[in-house]
């Protein structure tokens, strides 16, 4: 059965921070988290001032998190194949000098909304590239019992830097300019790149496989994805809970300025409502989410977000409006924490930056794509009937726990076990020879063969998720109880790579099957490769 993780005994909530090197990184990403949401709140009030656009507000929002779409998934195949320091050093040396820039453009009154875009987007793009890297790295400094608790705690240092951060980047505004909160943004990426330096990421163990390419790993984890039931679930989930949740957060600056009358301090303390409720979540969310179950929790988290964006959408009272964004944080942080905590405990260690960037483009570009067209519907329609479609949008999203149900990962599921025996052949062709076909033979015992077909066929997800193209199963013509499963795959280093990701449920599948096999007839794999 599913596991299902939860603080309790040992494994409660801060007994990760016990961990020097989580603690190190942990406290670095609070400081660093404060900073970007510091540059972020001040590039959109700074927009709100240059043209009192919605719009353009929103596309601040879009400048932020569209780079997470573009860059992600590369970003992760990176980081599940090259040195994950040097990635994340040079990704925040790229930060520290585009901010820098936009500080000295701002101080001078040089940042116009074409430039403040710009280099808001720049700055995106550095955040995606370090990203994966960043979140497995952590990830790797818990055993894995304590990973739901190692991200809950990491979640719990972005929400409080949310909420922090707009709070003391609103009064630096009021009281300074937004240069100022850009200057400060650019010591937190400094003070992260000491973190990084003095507690780097492990390197990843050494394999006598050719390393993965670019774009031969992104169709590799997107193979993965769209083949493993439930990391596609739960991307599949979290796309829609973002996309219907970013009108909030787009649309934040609008409901300050013109809804509740509030100034640059006003909306930071808005956004630190949302990042209050996000924290408090935090604290209890293991017991919560042991006590409800993961779909009871989403389910619950989407009514409850719904339900703030409505009365952010009619009330015009400033209290009741921070008491609701209180509760609408925490039921963020309770969904986006079960999310990210699901597709990580799924994911085996060769594709889990890959899927980590995957939930991040899927969390992050659906933001960053809502935020433009919820943005868009406000200026047609006003910002209460924005809003409200928003609502309504969010609550439909609830009704896909009936096709894409969520779960956690089990160990048996990301536990590799090479599998080689089949692989020791005389002569190795060329890594990038192929198309490769293997074909495995079984002979069924006479009076069985629905119930083996049936056990063969729970491969095919296992083969295609792995790096297999095609997939079938043939049966002999010549001799009824002999089968055949074939399957076809790009290269030679592609299968090769393939057995390698062979895990525990895996191996449990091959012996299902070999269960229905003829006394004394073994299974029998052969190679074909492509000459012409």
């Amino acid at each position: 059965m599913p596991v299902t993780f939860m603080s309790t005994g040992t494994h409660s909530l801060w007994s990760v921070l016990r961990f020097p090197a989580f603690r190190g990184l942990w406290a670095g990403s609070a400081i660093y988290f404060t900073g970007n949401a510091m540059q972020v709140m001040a590039a959109s009030w700074l927009m709100v001032e240059l043209t009192g656009s919605s719009f353009l507000t929103a596309l601040v929002q879009t400048a932020v998190f569209l780079p997470m779409f573009l860059l992600a998934l590369p970003a992760g195949v990176l980081a599940d194949t090259t040195d994950r320091r040097q990635l994340i050093v040079g990704a925040l040396g790229a930060q520290v000098g585009i901010t820098f820039v936009l500080a000295v453009l701002a101080l001078l009154g040089w940042a116009g909304p074409a430039a403040l875009l710009l280099f808001t987007f720049a700055s995106g793009c550095c955040t995606a590239l370090l990203s994966p890297a960043w979140n497995t790295s952590v990830a790797d400094t818990v055993p894995r019992e304590d990973m739901p608790q190692a991200i809950t705690a990491m979640s719990i240092a972005w929400n409080s830097a949310r909420a922090l951060g707009p709070s003391i980047a609103g009064f630096v505004f009021a009281w300074l300019s937004a240069g100022w909160v850009f200057a400060m943004a650019v010591v937190t990426s400094v003070v992260m790149m000491q973190v990084v330096r003095r507690w780097p990421p492990a390197p990843h163990a050494k394999s006598p496989l050719p390393a993965e390419r670019i774009w031969s790993g992104t169709v590799a984890g997107m193979r993965y994805a769209r083949h493993s039931p439930m990391i596609l679930a739960q991307l599949i989930r979290t796309v829609a809970y973002s996309g219907a949740g970013s009108a909030l957060w787009a649309l934040l600056p609008a409901i300050a300025a013109q809804r509740l009358q509030l100034g640059a301090a006003g909306f930071g303390f808005l956004m630190g409502c949302l990042g209050i409720g996000a924290v408090a979540a935090g604290l209890v969310l293991g017991q919560v989410r042991a006590h409800m179950g993961l779909e009871r929790l989403v389910s619950v988290g989407c009514m409850v977000f719904a339900a703030v964006m409505v009365i952010a959408a009619f009330v015009r009272i400033p209290a009741v409006v921070f008491a609701a964004l209180t509760l609408g944080g925490a039921a963020w942080m309770a969904v986006m924490a079960t999310f990210n905590t699901a597709t990580q405990s799924s994911a085996p260690p060769w594709v889990r930056s890959r899927a980590v960037a995957l939930h991040t483009v899927s969390a992050l570009g659906s933001f960053a794509i809502g935020s433009a067209f919820w943005g868009a519907v406000s200026g047609v329609t006003g910002l209460a009937t924005a809003l409200c479609f928003a609502a309504v949008t969010m609550l439909a999203g609830v009704v896909l726990s009936r096709w894409f149900p969520l779960r956690m990962g089990e160990a048996q599921d990301v536990t590799p076990v090479a599998l080689w025996d089949d692989v020791f052949i005389k002569e190795q062709p060329l890594p990038d020879d192929g198309p490769v076909s293997v074909e495995v033979s079984y002979c069924v015992r006479p009076g069985e063969a629905e119930e083996f077909l049936h056990a063969v066929s729970q491969l095919r997800a296992a083969r295609r998720r792995d790096g297999a193209t095609l997939w079938r199963v043939y049966r002999d013509l010549g001799n009824p109880t002999r089968y055949v499963e074939r399957f076809i795959v790009a290269s030679w280093a592609d299968y090769l790579h393939q057995c390698a990701r062979a895990t525990l449920a895996d191996q449990e599948l091959e012996l299902r099957v070999r269960v229905f096999l003829r006394e004394g007839e073994p299974v029998v794999t052969q190679h074909y490769i492509a000459e012409r």
